[in-house]
């Protein structure tokens, strides 16, 4: 049996933490993975994975192998594919995870050219709002839009990415326009959980910052969720301007406070520190970077 296989299918199931799911990663039954990764295991008389009818979790030996497994997958790889690509072509896999919405529509609409131009070059992108661990998931690439204070990963600053108060002009309507940051402590907020600061919201004017600490009557994972709801008239959000600039260009959303502007987000792609960085990776990262660069201005809606 393939040493190779059986090491692709054992980081498959640690990182997926199930045998099933290391099957649909790699396009084959878990029947077959169980069966490499016994091999694996008898091959080198120890056990990888303490396994149960409800989960499956690396054993201390596991852990330490985990990190050389990977780091050999990737330097094969890297191999293959700098043959295929001294041919003249990108090729090889590119695995990146980015936010629901963004992913799937400004991101997607940004990597169509890309993909097309580069027909070697297999994607595996996944999205979700939750935050990714990209080391342990052996992602290549993540694409994330926050203020990015706190990273372990090598962040490159694709675009700045506004982020806008605004509600219904229903809502508004009926419960009054906000002239000051404070007078949002009286209205229905609809918020952000994925943040660390999710009660408070920050405002700059005139060279100073004013902190104001809000009361939701909705939390939800996903911004894109929270504008639906603003354009219900639930009340007032704060969300990235690509969430919420069609809304505001058709009238669905009015912008609120528009002279304190929030601290921007940005968008970024981070990748590990210790992952030799492929030619592939970096003209994807290329392409984004000319594809957003100024993409996203604040004075576009201020």
């Amino acid at each position: 049996m393939d040493k190779i296989e059986t090491m692709r299918a054992f980081v498959a199931v640690a990182a997926e933490q199930s045998f099933t799911g290391a099957g649909r990663r790699l396009g084959i039954s878990t029947k077959l993975v169980s069966k490499y990764v016994q091999q694996l295991e008898s091959r080198l008389q120890t056990q990888l994975f303490n396994r149960t009818t409800r989960s499956v979790a690396l054993t201390d030996v596991g852990n330490a192998y985990l990190d050389r497994c990977r780091s050999i997958l990737e330097q094969i790889d890297d191999l293959d594919s700098l043959v295929r690509e001294r041919q003249g072509s990108l090729a090889g896999s590119i695995r990146m995870t980015a936010p629901t919405v963004f992913g799937s529509t400004r991101l997607t609409e940004a990597l169509v050219p890309f993909l097309r131009q580069h027909r070697d070059i297999e994607l595996d992108l996944k999205l979700t709002d939750s935050r990714v661990a990209v080391v342990e998931e052996g992602l290549d690439l993540a694409i994330r839009i926050s203020d990015l204070k706190d990273s372990a990963l090598i962040a490159r600053k694709l675009s700045d990415m506004p982020l806008i108060l605004c509600a219904s002009p229903d809502y508004l309507d009926r419960h009054g326009r906000p002239q000051t940051p404070q007078a949002l402590t009286t209205h229905a907020c609809l918020i952000y959980s994925n943040q660390s600061e999710m009660n408070i919201w920050r405002f700059h004017a005139q060279g100073s910052e004013q902190i104001v600490r809000i009361n939701a009557t909705v939390q939800a994972n996903s911004p894109g969720a929270l504008a639906r709801m603003a354009i219900g008239g639930l009340g007032v959000t704060r969300a990235p301007l690509y969430i919420v600039e069609n809304a505001l260009e058709k009238g669905d959303l009015e912008e609120v406070l528009p002279d304190y502007p929030s601290n921007d987000f940005g968008v970024y792609a981070l990748y590990p520190p210790n992952r030799h960085l492929t030619r592939r990776i970096r003209a994807l990262i290329d392409h984004l970077s000319a594809e957003f660069g100024t993409r996203w201005q604040r004075t576009a809606h201020i």
